[in-house]
């Protein structure tokens, strides 16, 4: 079953260069983090296919390459503190510790925060601190973050969320609605919005964001 699993996690890294992912740490990231840890055991068979699966609560674990590439554009060097919106599972909190000094990641699900965080301990990930709570209006008390990563789709990213990312710092976020269509966004937020920096990566399909404040 190891000697499958190592085949199948190999697999998955080639089909991740295939679609463009080129950072070797963030590729080494994937590698090392197991996927099938975070998942229902009904479900572990299927970790390292490229497919978003289901965690419970009507949640996802993200699909590796959309891991990968959320992580990939914040370029991250290693000294990085990072504010997660959206633990889920833990998957990209994990990947995302390995690659920065230190993660906040906030979750409204307490189960679900409570299976991560069993998950973080399993994984000896030390640098991760976690919050059950409203995501919507971030951690204003511990920032300004280097970076922001919001794993639910939001239909406008809002200001009070920006403001608490570093200037030149970067947000990641699916924009859209379900019926609407969903866009992965990367921000460089910059000293006012009118004059911050919006990439577009491409199609996503995220949960939407739930909260008393949206």
């Amino acid at each position: 079953m190891i000697f499958e699993s190592t085949i199948q996690k190999a697999n998955l890294i080639m089909k991740l260069r295939s679609m463009g992912i080129s950072s070797k740490n963030v590729l080494s990231a994937i590698e090392k983090i197991p996927r099938e840890i975070f998942l229902p055991s009904n479900l572990k068979d299927y970790a390292y296919e490229n497919i978003p699966l289901p965690i419970g609560f009507e949640q996802t674990i993200s699909q590796p390459y959309i891991v990968a590439l959320m992580t990939e554009a914040l370029s991250l060097k290693g000294n990085e503190v990072i504010l997660e919106i959206g633990t889920g599972s833990g998957y990209q909190t994990s990947i995302l510790s390995t690659l920065s000094r230190r993660v906040y990641s906030i979750e409204r699900i307490r189960p679900l925060l409570v299976n991560a965080i069993s998950c973080f301990k399993r994984l000896k990930l030390t640098n991760i601190i976690c919050e059950c709570g409203d995501g919507f209006l971030g951690w204003s008390k511990l920032a300004p973050f280097d970076h922001l990563i919001i794993t639910c789709a939001v239909e406008k990213i809002d200001n009070r969320l920006l403001s608490q990312v570093r200037f030149n710092g970067m947000c990641v976020v699916p924009v859209g609605s379900v019926l609407k269509g969903q866009r992965l966004k990367k921000i460089t937020v910059k000293n006012n919005r009118e004059s911050d920096i919006w990439e577009d990566l491409g199609q996503v399909n995220f949960v939407p964001l739930i909260s008393d404040n949206y």
